[in-house]
């Protein structure tokens, strides 16, 4: 059949009506196939898991290499990892002078330290400054304070050993810019900080380092008002610090 004749009947078709082409064997649209096709799976999405921020590794990495005391607490400041932070409402890095002998870390700050943004407020300041006093230091010119963590830890709560591993770097950080004589770790803070958790009463007085500094684990003014008896442990410590300090 040439092109013009098969042109002329397929219009003719048209023509009557027919709308589809069907083929020579009559096909059931209604039969199911014998075998059905299979779905093609969609292959699982590979996502990474998030990697664990360590935050005592966080802050190793920060404290590393600051070049001053002012770039530590501007670093602190910007800490991401502390949560304490956010709970508290000052910021209390450190007290007295840079360029001291005696450099004292003292346990987290408590909520009148909080809320005046000084340390030893009130009764335990006055005391803690008659401890030093009878050793002849002034605490405003012959020390230097600050705590093992800058924040008041909610409810005044123990610190958690994890708190204290993320403070650590930059405490040690601050006795490297500070280098001092001699460190007092005032409190059990410090202590587990530096000596390890074996108790204060146990390890009031005995020698020990923090960092490479000679440290002198003492009882703190607050401990030291609501238990008298410890008086005399404290100041035969102090006067292993005046001892110490002796050219």
């Amino acid at each position: 059949m040439d092109y013009d004749t098969a042109r002329a009947l397929l219009e003719w078709q048209v023509e009557l009506g027919a709308t589809e082409a069907i083929g020579d064997v009559p096909v059931n649209r209604y039969e199911a196939p014998a075998t059905l096709p299979k779905a093609k799976k969609a292959a699982p999405a590979v996502v990474a898991a998030p990697k664990a921020v360590d935050p005592a590794d966080e802050a190793r990495k920060t404290a590393s290499g600051i070049p001053s005391i002012s770039a530590l607490r501007e670093a602190m400041q910007n800490f991401e990892h502390c949560a304490l932070r956010s709970a508290a409402q000052n910021m209390i890095f450190a007290e007295g002078a840079e360029d001291a002998s005696v450099m004292i870390i003292a346990d987290a700050p408590s909520r009148d330290d909080d809320r005046t943004g000084k340390l030893f407020t009130g009764p335990s300041g006055e005391l803690i400054d008659k401890m030093f006093a009878a050793i002849g230091l002034d605490r405003a010119t012959d020390t230097y304070v600050t705590p093992i963590t800058p924040w008041c830890p909610p409810a005044e709560r123990d610190l958690s050993q994890e708190e204290i591993d993320m403070m650590r770097p930059f405490v040690l950080r601050h006795i490297e810019l500070v280098a001092p004589k001699v460190v007092v770790l005032l409190g059990n803070g410090p202590c587990r900080a530096f000596v390890g958790d074996q108790g204060l009463r146990r390890l009031q007085g005995q020698w020990a380092k923090a960092g490479d500094v000679a440290a002198i684990p003492i009882y703190p003014p607050q401990q030291l008002l609501r238990a008298a008896q410890f008086k005399r442990d404290a100041w035969m410590a102090l006067l292993a610090v005046q001892s110490a300090l002796r050219p």
